[in-house]
């Protein structure tokens, strides 16, 4: 086992659309989305503790959103859920994660950071447990954490784990996110979510039909997001990433992603980033 910290990128994801299908019984949502991994993200570093402490140090140079609690948080379950699966109690790990993403934002963060952390330790500590068992534990944590075990940028139906790969070629986006944090849960639940939505196909999707079914009640619910949609309007086409708040754009190079983002004004940050088809931890 090696002693050497290990650095990883955890990326970033999009909903390039989200239907919502219908409604199982213990609040999970039935649903069709398209997954678009990106090349952005958290850092990660992971040390291998031989005394069998597990801990957790979390850094951000960006706003207060992005803090995260020690307790809970999906790192360090990942990790425990991890452990336990090896039956091992003594493996450790000192674990550090920067955070650049913005909680409540749609992007998957929380999800990936929980991804990265099971792919690192299943490596570091030598389990050689299988993809599709660490989608097992993964699936434990979030719906969206699978999609990340898998690196694949995905078409996804049930509650998002079940994914068919898909190469949506290069592109660029811009992604901003305005300053407000989205609570999923409280969208899932809401009264008046579209919960009947038809499914469609790959068709459909790429001659415009789709949406995002969170957007109508995160935009009521957020008056942030909504007036970010208004602002962004004049620039592009800009669409609403998982329940928000980050709103995402694409476009057919860095150069003009970059000169919007110049335009925007400060209290609406973002960065520019490219699509990718896949990812491997390396």
């Amino acid at each position: 086992m090696t002693q050497q910290p290990a650095q990883f990128l955890a990326p970033a994801k999009l909903n390039l659309f989200l239907h919502i299908t219908g409604r199982r019984k213990g609040g999970y949502h039935e649903l069709q989305t398209l997954f678009q991994l990106l090349d952005y993200g958290d850092h990660m570093e992971f040390e291998v503790d031989s005394s069998g402490i597990l801990s957790l140090h979390i850094a951000s140079s960006q706003d207060s959103r992005h803090g995260a609690p020690l307790d809970n948080n999906l790192v360090t379950r990942a990790a425990q859920l991890l452990r336990a699966e090896a039956a091992i109690p003594q493996l450790g790990a000192s674990i550090s994660l920067d955070k650049r993403l913005p909680s409540g934002a749609g992007l998957g963060g929380g999800s990936s950071n929980a991804a990265t952390c099971l792919l690192a330790l299943n490596r570091l500590w030598a389990l050689d447990f299988s993809e599709d068992k660490l989608c097992e534990i993964g699936i434990k944590l979030g719906a969206d954490v699978p999609v990340f075990i898998r690196g694949k940028s995905a078409w996804a139906e049930g509650i998002g784990e079940r994914l068919s790969p898909v190469e949506l070629g290069d592109s660029w986006y811009l992604v901003v996110s305005p300053k407000c944090s989205v609570a999923t849960v409280e969208i899932f639940c809401h009264e008046h979510l579209t919960r009947n939505s038809q499914a469609i196909k790959m068709a459909d999707f790429l001659a415009g039909r789709a949406r995002n079914d969170c957007e109508s009640v995160t935009r009521k619910l957020y008056p942030e997001v909504d007036q970010a949609f208004e602002l962004l309007a004049k620039f592009a086409d800009f669409k609403m990433t998982g329940t928000g708040s980050s709103l995402f754009a694409r476009f057919d190079s860095e150069a003009e992603a970059a000169k919007v983002l110049k335009e925007l004004p400060e209290e609406l940050p973002g960065f520019v980033t490219k699509g990718i088809d896949s990812f491997t931890l390396s």
